[in-house]
């Protein structure tokens, strides 16, 4: 990675650019906060933050240290509970979600609740939270997460969130919103996204330094690999003095 920005850096300048204008999120805490609260102060000032404890559309200028921080509720349209956030995706209006994970697999499934056996499992991780909520009813899902073989793995050994399931249909099949789905995975390697036809996922850049070969062995999986893989974008100065000196001055996620 470039001396002049850390990876962590890399993915939350990566994660801020997929979101839009006039477009709503549903956001808990870390990286993709951060992430939100840069899109907001350069290219999308008029990003709906749905935050998971319930505080909907807060005008965001003190990093928040959780979802429930009443920091995120400063000059908010309403602060209600979680019930009200999940609401909000239920009834189809939150654009974009973001998740994470102890696992993903090619069809951006997610396991957040153990590794080993469910019945008697290796480890415990806090489960779902919101993340089902999130991965279920949000329209497109961006995934943030570390980039290795252990994380990027075949099969998981427990599905707590539902990317594209088995493949095409599978989310209309079980119920889910028909359009909605995985739609980015930002990680400290690259960005991918999900092949219309098969919904598996695919390489769209790599960060700068990185090679393919190098985003393919750390993957688990077979990666659907372009002809052309672009370079992502590096970040600007301006994208690090906000994430440096506003939005995380104390390095609480940017490190």
């Amino acid at each position: 990675m470039n001396k002049k920005y850390t990876s962590v850096e890399m993915m939350a300048v990566a994660a801020a650019r997929v979101l839009e204008d006039n477009s709503s999120v549903y956001v808990g805490t870390g990286l993709p906060l951060v992430a939100c609260i840069l899109a907001k102060k350069t290219h999308a000032p008029n990003l709906l933050l749905i935050f998971e404890g319930g505080a909907i559309g807060g005008d965001v200028k003190t990093l928040p240290l959780s979802v429930g921080d009443s920091r995120a509720s400063f000059r908010a349209l309403k602060c209600g509970s979680i019930l009200d956030a999940g609401s909000i995706a239920q009834l189809g209006y939150a654009d974009y979600g973001f998740v994470g994970g102890a696992q993903i697999d090619m069809y951006g499934n997610i396991n957040s609740t153990c590794l080993g056996p469910h019945e008697k499992p290796k480890i415990n991780f806090p489960g779902s939270g919101g993340g089902n909520d999130i991965a279920s009813l949000c329209w497109k899902i961006v995934i943030v997460t570390r980039h290795d073989k252990r994380r990027f793995v075949k099969k998981l050994d427990f599905m707590t969130s539902p990317g594209y399931l088995d493949g095409p249909g599978a989310r209309e099949r079980a119920g889910l919103p028909a359009g909605s789905g995985p739609y980015r995975v930002i990680t400290d390697l690259a960005v991918l996204g999900f092949d219309e036809k098969t919904k598996r996922m695919k390489l769209i850049s790599t960060h700068p330094g990185v090679s393919v070969e190098q985003v393919m062995e750390n993957t688990g999986f077979e990666l659907l690999i372009p002809e052309k893989v672009a370079t992502t974008e590096e970040p600007t100065e301006k994208e690090l003095k906000l994430l440096r000196e506003e939005i995380d001055p104390n390095g609480i996620y940017i490190r």
